[in-house]
C-alpha cells in the first residue's frame, strides 16, 4: 500500500466517526488491576502450572530415554540371542553329522557281517548240495542198470537180460 492510500483510508475512517480514546482514570485502574492480577496469579497459578508442564516434559523425556535404553537392550539381547542360536545350530549340525557318520559306520558293519554270514551260509548250502548231488548221481549210476532193464522189460513186454 502506498502512503497516499493509507492517508485516504485514514481520512475516510476519521470522517466516518472513528474511535476516540480517552486516557482517563478507568484506563489507569484497568492497568493496575492487570498488574495486580499478574502479581497474584503468577505464584498461585502460572508458576505451579509451569512446574507441572516441566515435570510432565521431564517425565515424558525420562520415559523416552528409558524406552530408548530398553530398545537398545532388546536389540543387544536379540543380537546375542542370534549369535548363540547360530552357535547352537552349528554345534547341532556337527553333532548330527557325527551321529550320521556313526550310523553309517554301524550300518556298514552290520551289512558286512550279514553279507559274510550270508556268503558262509550259501557256501555251506552249495557244498551240501554238491555232496547230495554226487551222492544222488552215484546212487543213480548204480541203479541205472537196474532201471534200464525194468524199462526195457516194460517197453518190449518181455524180460531183458
Amino acid at each position: 500500500m502506498s502512503l497516499a492510500t493509507v492517508t485516504i483510508l485514514g481520512s475516510s475512517f476519521l470522517r466516518e466517526g472513528g474511535v476516540d480514546v480517552d486516557l482517563n482514570l478507568t484506563f489507569v485502574v484497568q492497568v493496575v488491576l492487570i498488574v495486580v492480577l499478574l502479581l497474584v496469579l503468577k505464584p498461585v497459578l502460572f508458576d505451579p502450572m509451569l512446574k507441572l508442564f516441566e515435570a510432565r516434559e521431564q517425565a515424558i523425556g525420562g520415559a523416552k530415554e528409558k524406552a530408548r535404553k530398553t530398545d537398545l537392550k532388546s536389540a543387544k539381547a536379540e543380537t546375542e540371542f542370534q549369535a548363540q542360536m547360530g552357535k547352537a545350530q552349528a554345534q547341532g549340525n556337527v553333532e548330527r553329522e557325527r551321529l550320521r557318520g556313526e550310523g553309517v559306520k554301524a550300518e556298514n558293519e552290520v551289512l558286512a557281517k550279514v553279507r559274510a554270514e550270508t556268503a558262509a551260509f550259501l557256501d555251506e548250502r552249495r557244498q551240501k548240495a554238491q555232496v547230495e548231488l554226487a551222492t544222488a548221481r552215484a546212487e543213480l549210476k548204480g541203479s541205472a542198470q537196474e532201471l534200464a532193464k525194468q524199462l526195457a522189460t516194460r517197453v518190449l513186454g518181455r524180460e531183458v537180460v
